[in-house]
């Protein structure tokens, strides 16, 4: 199985320069714990998750108007299209996150796979 085969295509994103607390929202709202930050034309220029957010607001300070681009990873972990998922599954536990985004041509964010996802995967496929 391929990570094409399960990633999910539906992308919730958000940018560099919007605020950390529009990303919390748009993830409360969708009901996920992360989510890719991309630029413009769609390139990965980063990944926040609600524990990074929540780990910034232990200090006080400018919560509504920090950008995303203060909290968020910018080193991000990321996947190909025709990578198998056990790879991926072993990419997600060594590295310690919960979501790995699928990248395409010139860093293009196609799809994005969760831990939860591969839970499925093999919960569904597995006797």
């Amino acid at each position: 199985m391929l990570a094409k085969d399960i990633m999910r295509k539906k992308l919730v994103t958000v940018r560099p320069v919007d605020t950390i607390d529009k990303a919390l929202k748009v993830m409360v709202e969708k009901d996920i714990n992360g989510t890719p930050v991309v630029d413009d034309e769609g390139n990965l220029k980063g990944m926040i998750v609600k524990a990074d957010i929540y780990r910034f607001l232990i200090d006080p300070g400018h919560y509504e108007s920090c950008p995303v681009e203060w909290v968020m990873t910018k080193d991000v972990v990321t996947a190909k299209k025709e990578e198998n998922i056990y790879t991926i599954a072993k990419r997600l536990r060594q590295n310690d996150i919960i979501a790995i985004p699928v990248v395409g041509e010139e860093d293009a964010v196609v799809g994005i796979i969760t831990i939860d996802d591969i839970i499925d995967y093999f919960l569904e496929n597995t006797k």
